[in-house]
């Protein structure tokens, strides 16, 4: 673990109006991960842990508090300002993979350069692609592919932007056992390389492996 911050939440709240009644969810999160860290996000259902995962990916905004992400504020941005800065600073690995299905292996991995308006897209995504021991099947789509291959080419997508956050969500969640722990090494050899990885887990064998868990229980850390 290294000095400055990748994450920094102050006071964070998050409330959904429901029927003209305020449910809160998050109850005044502080939180911070520093830059190299591994840390796993844990809790119960209805702890607020997939609320607070989409508030750290900037797929959602606070009620109240601050976000600092890599010292910028992401807690009040618009939403234009938010897709930019999530789409330089994160990278998202999904328990359901969230590859396009009629787009090869490819093409799915240099997406967010080409939004990014990234000359020579193809080269890095083949170099990542090549990095997790997906080279062979780069003209093949998603359902051509095992489980694993496509978390694999996840991970691939998650790293192209040369990310300062890997966030993953039940990384291992629609995996056997044995491909689980190959996705789960992959992760820890992107961190002995320094990223800063947050998973987001309700398995106590996937947060063993990180270096430090997070526990949130009714919408606060505990």
């Amino acid at each position: 673990m290294t000095g400055e911050s990748v994450i920094s939440l102050t006071g964070i709240t998050k409330e959904y109006v429901l029927a003209d009644m305020e449910i809160p969810v998050l109850r005044g999160v502080d939180l911070e991960v520093r830059r190299g860290e591994h840390v796993a996000l844990m809790g119960p259902s209805g702890s607020g842990k997939s609320t607070l995962m989409n508030l750290i990916g900037l797929l959602d905004e606070p009620t109240s508090g601050q976000y600092l992400l890599n010292d910028i504020d992401a807690s009040g941005l618009d939403d234009p300002s938010r897709a930019k800065l999530r789409n330089e600073a994160i990278g998202f690995i999904f328990q359901t993979f969230n590859l396009l299905p009629n787009m090869d292996v490819l093409v799915n991995v240099t997406l967010p350069l080409r939004y990014a308006g990234v000359r020579d897209a193809q080269v890095r995504a083949r170099e990542l692609l090549e990095r997790v021991g997906m080279s062979d099947r780069l003209d093949h789509r998603p359902s051509q592919l095992s489980g694993g291959q496509r978390q694999r080419v996840a991970i691939a997508r998650a790293l192209v932007n040369d990310p300062s956050l890997i966030l993953a969500d039940e990384p291992t969640g629609n995996l056997d056992s044995k491909t689980g722990t190959e996705v789960l090494d992959l992760l820890d050899e992107l961190h002995a390389q320094g990223r800063t990885i947050v998973v987001v887990t309700h398995d106590e064998h996937v947060a063993e492996r990180a270096e430090r868990t997070i526990r949130l229980f009714d919408g606060v850390v505990v």
